[in-house]
């Protein structure tokens, strides 16, 4: 039993070591590869309307069909990042920002907002964020801004689609 000490021990020490490893850095690499997938569209920083979701759309892993997705992956690293959000004519909207680790640093819909424009800058902690604008604060330089809207009607996409191409991300400088 002695010589099999040593070996049980180790593959223990190993896999609470592979465990703490996958669960830290799991979430960070898939967020990676989102972001980079997304950003392959237009790059990151600027916002990108996709059109509504069919049965065959997987850039989202199972798009709501009923949902309108505008995405801007980010990168704080160089300043913030000014996200702008106006209202759209549908019953439901909302803005929710995901830093590199899939967390949610922020979460507003056009209830919460009532129904006035958002706008928030994401930023790293110290990076200066101008008065009068709400501070988005990311541990991470890159991440995911997200906006949903809700279409209950495909034949009303035209008027909603209009509209939230008036929202906007770039940089703050």
């Amino acid at each position: 039993m002695r010589r099999w000490t040593l070996p049980l021990l180790l593959g223990l020490i190993l896999s609470i070591v592979g465990y703490t490893v996958m669960m830290v850095e799991f979430p960070r690499v898939l967020m990676g590869f989102a972001t980079q997938r997304i950003s392959k569209a237009s790059g990151y920083n600027t916002l990108f309307a996709t059109p509504m979701a069919t049965d065959k759309a997987r850039a989202i892993v199972r798009p709501s069909p009923d949902l309108a997705y505008s995405s801007c992956p980010f990168d704080v690293s160089n300043g913030p990042v000014l996200v702008d959000v106006q209202p759209v004519p549908a019953p439901y909207w909302s803005l929710s920002v995901f830093d590199g680790r899939t967390d949610v640093a922020f979460v507003r819909n056009n209830i919460d907002a009532n129904g006035q424009p958002i706008r928030v800058a994401i930023a790293l902690a110290g990076q200066p964020v101008p008065d009068g604008m709400q501070a988005v604060r990311v541990k991470d330089a890159t991440g995911i801004a997200l906006i949903r809207i809700l279409v209950q009607d495909r034949a009303q996409f035209p008027a909603i689609d209009a509209v939230r191409k008036k929202s906007s991300c770039k940089p703050l400088s």
